[in-house]
């Protein structure tokens, strides 16, 4: 709060009436040792134009580590990703092919199998047909023996 200079006066005045000139007086100065410690406590805490300028430049110089550092680190993980998906590559490739021989086996193994199912067909309908001709021929005699 700012007083004008008729104010300050006028304000003296009516303290040195009530309090008297000396207590007046060490108000004033007490007032006034107490404004001008306040304003040199908030002038120590302003910037001044070279404090903004090496805050810039530090700040500048982070950034650019920065920049550095994560292009580092970029590349450190695009050869890692590329290590990584080759990895990756060869696994697969073992696995498909482990599974492309063990469909291999497995066709063999149907093959196999339909193979002797075919074969155990034929030789029943052999018996059968053996059955039927010697059944045939029973029941042929039969009628002519009669």
């Amino acid at each position: 709060m700012y007083l004008e200079p008729k104010e300050t006066a006028r304000l003296y005045k009516l303290l040195s009436e009530k309090l008297g000139n000396d207590t007046t007086e060490a108000m004033f100065k007490y007032i006034d040792n107490k404004t001008e410690r306040s304003v040199e406590a908030s002038i120590k805490t302003l910037s001044t134009k070279d404090d903004l300028a090496n805050l810039r430049k530090e700040v500048g110089n982070d950034f650019s580590n920065l920049r550095k550092e994560m292009g580092d680190n970029f590349s450190n993980l695009r050869k890692e990703m590329g290590d990584n998906f080759s990895n990756f590559r060869k696994e697969m490739g073992k696995e498909i092919s482990n599974v492309k021989d063990e469909i291999a086996n497995v066709r063999y193994d149907l093959r196999k199998d339909i193979g002797e199912s075919k074969a155990d067909n034929i030789k029943w309908m052999f018996i059968f047909w053996v059955g039927q001709i010697g059944a045939t021929l029973a029941i042929l005699l039969l009628f002519l023996k009669k």
